[in-house]
């Protein structure tokens, strides 16, 4: 028994010198210094995710109003194009026909009225003489301007800037009246598409500011309430809402969550650093009675660079700011100046 008692204190003197390598601050140690803040009571916005689409606020579905085989189609899908260049070209014969023809027609009447005009004032012929060939006149100009209208649909131009996102033909194949060629949409103006509950809907007015989120890797962006349907789906209860979206920071089709603020409750809030994790387990230090507190926590929002708390504390109890891992409950604290 007598050498068993100089072992055990070998055994408990070297614990004790492996614990101090370690630095681990025990219950027995002087106070350590740690930076502290106090649980606070606010009011902040209650907010409702819904889902959205990213689409273009301009979108053109482009067909052709004569029937005509394509002479020439230049664009690819994913290409951009200026507002006024030529997208599609037809081949119109028969319209280029007719335009020439109009065109005669109105230089004979132009000669018939001419020549008519003279008679009248010498006398020779009557007056509706000249009056008919004056309407003849106007009739052929009026023939010229719709051949020459229908010619210039032969032409199919980019009624905007944008980019070719579907393409339906080919140069050579037919195109009819109503038949879609391509599709152009805008990159410059985009917005998010979804719809909300009526009641949040009320709310809402046009010009408003609403949070975008685009991605879980990407930070929100900030929308603004372009357009408001002024009725409710009948089956869904819900409003649909249009959200421009600032340029560059989306594309089309893109998945986005529109977020709405619906009201204001209490929440209590503590900076992010008094929060560590362990696992699944959220965890604070609270400061109670001069020493340190484990408590298991359960977050909810976040405020820039603060966290709602819905349950394991109180307003004004202390927390302690970014813990060492080697803090361990029941070690004395002391408040940093």
């Amino acid at each position: 028994m007598r050498h068993l008692i100089p072992l055990f204190a070998a055994i408990l003197l070297a614990t004790g010198c492996r614990r101090a390598e370690t630095g681990l601050v025990t219950p027995d140690s002087v106070p350590v210094v740690l930076r502290t803040a106090v649980v606070t009571s606010e009011s902040l916005p209650t907010a409702i995710d819904m889902p959205a689409t990213v689409r273009p606020a301009e979108r053109a579905v482009i067909s052709a109003k004569l029937t005509g085989a394509i002479a020439s189609l230049p664009w690819g899908l994913g290409q951009e194009v200026r507002a006024g260049e030529i997208l599609v070209a037809l081949a119109t014969p028969e319209t280029e026909a007719r335009v020439r023809q109009t065109q005669a027609q109105l230089a004979e009447a132009e000669r018939t009225t001419e020549r008519e005009r003279t008679l009248v004032a010498k006398g020779v012929n009557a007056p509706d003489t000249l009056r008919n060939a004056e309407d003849r006149l106007r009739f052929a100009q009026a023939g010229l301007a719709e051949a020459e209208a229908m010619l210039a649909h032969a032409t199919i131009r980019a009624p905007f800037a944008g980019v070719i996102t579907e393409k339906h033909v080919l140069p050579g194949d037919l195109a009819t009246p109503g038949l879609p060629l391509l599709v152009l949409e805008s990159t410059t103006r985009l917005r998010a598409e979804g719809t909300v509950p009526e009641q949040a809907a009320a709310a809402l007015q046009l010009g408003r500011k609403i949070t975008v989120e685009l991605s879980d890797t990407s930070p929100a962006v900030e929308g603004t309430l372009e357009e408001l349907s002024a009725a409710a789906d009948a089956v869904s209860r819900s409003v649909l809402v249009k959200v421009a979206l600032p340029p560059g920071t989306a594309r089309s089709g893109q998945f986005a969550r529109l977020r709405v603020v619906i009201g204001r409750t209490d929440a209590l809030l503590v900076p992010a650093g008094a929060i560590t994790r362990f696992g699944q387990m959220e965890r604070i230090f609270v400061v109670r009675e001069g020493r340190a507190q484990l408590r298991l926590v359960k977050t909810g929002r976040e405020d820039h660079d603060r966290i709602e708390i819905l349950s394991g504390l109180q307003p004004g109890e202390t927390v302690i700011l970014s813990p060492p891992a080697s803090l361990r409950e029941g070690v004395l604290v002391s408040t940093a100046p």
